[in-house]
């Protein structure tokens, strides 16, 4: 928010995104942004110019509920004549993209410049991040927040270019499932994980969950979990001057002879042999 004078308004920087409310004199500003904006006009501000990427120079009266988006890294020149007063909202360009993932189920998207469209739902966000962060308190965080994402929802579903992801493969899980279920498998493989519990993760029965997950990575759950341990496992033998019974511990099997047998199983070679590689 830096292209915004720390005196023109509060403001709240969240992991999502920040905001500000802003009042300006009349004037003038070129800069470049290293973030994605979008500001909104809350009060009328005729005879206002704006120019992108040294283009041609817009000019138009900036009712209230103007909104205009400023891709990351486009130059923008801007004029007005009056007071000016708006919310501006920014996202780092990796923020958004990680909405448009999350939210939207988008493989990528581009935002497209847009100058002085009255945009009403644009407008009802603003005025509810306004009143927030005017409220003569320390504004609630979580719900700046939620606001920030509601807002970069709506601009890339209006203002943006877009790919569509490539679908899951058929009865398997959801991109958005099969990350769920992948994060939560990397955060806790190295302890007990039942088959009920990951499931949960994607809100799935059990029975529907197995074969969904065995579709999307081409094994089930349990020879997925092996594997993610048996890697963990090499690593430690490899890396470590562990005793083995330490690396079966710390890789999530309930005993050395446990580590041997699955990784004679599956790797077709035995603890002890795979640290002599070293």
């Amino acid at each position: 928010m830096d292209i915004v004078p720390e005196n023109a308004g509060p403001r709240l920087v969240t992991a999502k995104g920040a905001a500000v409310h802003a009042i300006r004199p009349p004037g003038s500003q070129t800069f470049l942004p290293r973030n994605h904006v979008a500001t909104v006009v809350l009060a009328h501000s005729p005879a206002t110019t704006t120019r992108f990427g040294g283009g041609d120079q817009h000019r138009y009266d900036a009712y209230t509920g103007v909104l205009t988006v400023i891709p990351a890294d486009v130059e923008v020149e801007m004029d007005w004549s009056t007071a000016r007063e708006e919310v501006l909202v920014a996202w780092k360009p990796e923020s958004l993209h990680e909405i448009a993932i999350e939210a939207l189920d988008l493989g990528s998207a581009e935002l497209r410049p847009s100058k002085g469209k009255v945009d009403p739902q644009a407008l009802h966000m603003a005025e509810l991040l306004k009143a927030e962060l005017t409220r003569g308190e320390p504004p609630n965080e979580p719900y700046i927040e939620s606001l920030i994402v509601l807002l970069g929802i709506h601009v890339l579903r209006n203002y943006s270019s877009f790919n569509m992801r490539p679908a899951p493969p058929k009865g398997g899980l959801s991109d958005y499932a099969a990350r769920r279920v992948q994060e939560y498998v990397e955060e806790h493989f190295t302890r007990k994980l039942s088959v009920d519990e990951l499931a949960a993760v994607c809100e799935l029965s059990p029975g529907h969950f197995i074969h969904a997950f065995s579709k999307t990575f081409g094994q089930p759950p349990h020879r997925y979990l092996v594997n993610r341990r048996l890697a963990f496992a090499e690593k430690l033998l490899l890396d470590t001057e562990m005793t083995i019974a330490e690396v079966a511990y710390l890789s999530g099997f309930s005993s050395q002879s446990h580590l041997t047998s699955a990784m004679r199983s599956h790797k077709r070679i035995t603890p002890a042999r795979m640290r002599a590689k070293r």
